[in-house]
């Protein structure tokens, strides 16, 4: 169950199971497929480009998706999907978010 404070889930190319999720580039496809759900609706050209609320990463290692909460609110069925092939495909969620590598005002 995703819970409802969260604003982001990353959907990890870890099954389960504890194995590595195949295709390799799995995680860039759904963003992909993903890219015309964003502000404003799909815009001539946005295809080219991954949705802010849809975007692969690589987190130590594993491939991710990072799925932002805006996504339900404006197209519950884009989330939906995204929520199923984790389901389907048994990919461990985790519900979290991103912080900045470096914080305003912070030295690092």
């Amino acid at each position: 169950m995703v819970s409802p404070s969260s604003k982001e889930l990353f959907i990890q190319g870890v099954t389960l199971e504890g194995k590595t999720f195949r295709p390799s580039d799995w995680a860039e496809r759904l963003a992909g497929v993903m890219s015309q759900f964003r502000p404003g609706g799909a815009q001539r050209g946005s295809h080219l480009g991954y949705s802010p609320w849809c975007t692969p990463t690589t987190m130590n290692g594993v491939k991710c998706i990072v799925v932002h909460r805006d996504l339900q609110a404006h197209e519950p069925m884009a989330w939906d999907f995204v929520l199923n092939f984790a389901r389907d495909n048994h990919l461990q969620v985790v519900e979290a978010c991103l912080i900045p590598d470096e914080a305003p005002g912070r030295k690092g």
